[in-house]
């Protein structure tokens, strides 16, 4: 219970998601059938990561924010299927190592633009948004190429069990065990107020550096999520990603100004974006119309996230007061 209490910032999006999950089951009996469930996980895991990705720079404050974590996505996705697959190397050590190691230069990149060069994130991430998909188009200009065979099961099953539910659970894991440790109270305190976290003794620039890369690397995995559930390369999948992850953070309960909040409330969220996808698209809604939809949540989202804000703030100066 007391893990619950602790992330109480999440209450509303989760109470959300059970209900657009009952819309979704009103709306088409087939949604609870189990043999779908494989199909909707491969949905919801773009949205799951890349919200997750996005939560890391999000907390370490001064407007930490990454706008590249969906062309990153999409440069691992055309890395995959334009250049390690036809020039052999497709083995699972090589496409997973050079996927994650394009996801920590990214990271890196990033964090020493923000935390030692002093770019605005916004600016910085803008900057590697474009180079990323610029460098996705020079390598794959249309969609095309394959992904290795091996790759292709992470969108069946393993042991009977989906091949997306196995890797959330192990990233759940991972997040969990990653929470129990210094770095993560450290990143709450740079988010919270940098100058404080400095004057006792946290290296502020080096959580920051970290935090970029926490998110270069979940970005990098989405990548691979999308060469196994297209099963080819697409320059274009990556980028819209970048809009949900931020929705999904502001929906999340994390604070955008940085050192409060976290991963539950990011996946959560991400989750609730798809079902409210799948439902406009069960309603035959047309395409367009949910690009709108996803605009006006963020919006949404956004104010209440600042509401917020000011309403915890005004509870502290009166407290203090």
């Amino acid at each position: 219970m007391k893990w619950l209490g602790d992330r109480s910032y999440a209450w509303p999006v989760l109470i959300a998601v059970v209900i657009f999950t009952a819309l979704n089951a009103f709306a088409s009996p087939a949604f609870t059938d189990v043999t779908n469930w494989n199909g909707m996980l491969i949905g919801v895991a773009p949205f799951i990561i890349t919200a997750m990705a996005q939560t890391a720079p999000v907390l370490s404050g001064e407007g930490g924010i990454d706008l590249s974590v969906g062309p990153l996505a999409g440069l691992v996705n055309a890395m995959v299927t334009s250049i390690l697959v036809p020039n052999g190397w497709a083995d699972p050590v090589t496409i997973i190592g050079a996927s994650l190691g394009v996801g920590i230069l990214s990271g890196l990149l990033n964090g020493f633009l923000i935390a030692v060069v002093r770019v605005q994130p916004i600016i910085a991430t803008l900057g590697t948004f474009l180079a990323f998909q610029g460098i996705t188009l020079e390598m794959l200009p249309m969609a095309g190429g394959l992904a290795p065979q091996w790759l292709l099961g992470l969108a069946g099953s393993y042991g009977g069990l989906s091949g997306m539910l196995v890797l959330l659970i192990v990233l759940g894991l991972v997040w969990l065990a990653f929470e129990r440790t210094g770095y993560r109270r450290n990143l709450l305190a740079v988010g919270g107020d940098a100058r404080a976290a400095y004057a006792s003794g946290v290296n502020v620039a080096g959580v920051r550096i970290i935090a970029y890369v926490i998110g270069g690397v979940l970005a990098a995995i989405a990548g691979l999520v999308f060469t196994a559930a297209l099963g080819s390369g697409d320059p274009r999948v990556g980028v819209p990603y970048t809009l949900t992850s931020i929705a999904a953070v502001a929906l999340g309960g994390i604070a955008l100004t940085g050192g409060r909040g976290g991963m539950l409330g990011a996946a959560a969220a991400g989750t609730l974006l798809f079902l409210i996808q799948t439902l406009f698209t069960l309603a035959q809604v047309s395409i367009f119309y949910i690009q709108i939809m996803y605009g006006l949540i963020l919006l949404v989202a956004l104010t209440l996230n600042a509401a917020g804000e000011r309403a915890r703030r005004g509870r502290m100066t009166k407290q203090l007061g």
